[in-house]
């Protein structure tokens, strides 16, 4: 797929239509090479990455240098470079946006690390989205991804569910819409999750 720079901010409309018909249509068409399409996609999807980014931020603690424009413009890169992706939905790319921000995340993450005499942590916040520990909590983002990554070779189902709301920001419709189930399966399925991460985390 050709990339196709996102603008750094935008008034159109469109911008607020991204559940509109033919966002499904202009995915296909893009994952199939369509400079076109990928042209008539940017506005209508930038809104909502930005939402996105933006409730992914605000669960980091404080000190993070990452800003939601740079989040959302390395992401969209990122998916840019997914060649062989098969745009079906608007469900989908969501999903695959969250994971694309999530890779962000944790890279940011592992560099500031790095640079950081004595590999001193980055913390984030849990709050609301995993409810797995008291909203004042913080865990490294580092051991978030691996603990999602232990959950992942468990149950690839459920690491997405947490992957969707808290790198995406998704709620539990949108979950269950992204990940093709039921509002009840979700229902279940994360609480089991949360359960779980809280275990986890604690250790």
């Amino acid at each position: 797929m050709p990339t196709t720079p996102l603008p750094a901010k935008t008034n159109s409309p469109a911008t607020n239509g991204f559940q509109a018909h033919g966002v499904t249509e202009l995915l296909r068409a893009w994952g199939s090479g369509d400079a076109g399409a990928s042209e008539e996609l940017v506005p209508l999807v930038y809104s909502e990455l930005r939402r996105q980014a933006r409730r992914a931020l605000r669960r980091e603690g404080e000190g993070h240098t990452l800003q939601a424009t740079a989040l959302v413009h390395e992401a969209w890169l990122r998916l840019d470079g997914q060649h062989d992706a098969r745009w079906e939905s608007r469900s989908q790319f969501l999903a695959v946006a969250a994971q694309m921000m999530r890779r962000v995340l944790v890279d940011h993450a592992r560099t500031r690390r790095a640079l950081k005499r004595g590999g001193g942590e980055t913390q984030v916040t849990l709050g609301d989205a995993i409810n797995a520990v008291a909203p004042s909590d913080s865990v490294d983002v580092l051991a978030l991804d691996d603990a999602l990554a232990r959950l992942a070779i468990m149950d690839p189902r459920k690491a997405r569910l947490v992957e969707l709301r808290y790198f995406a920001g998704l709620s539990i419709p949108e979950a269950a819409a992204a990940l093709g189930v039921s509002l009840a399966t979700v229902g279940r399925e994360w609480m089991v999750a949360r359960m779980w991460l809280r275990r986890e985390l604690e250790a």
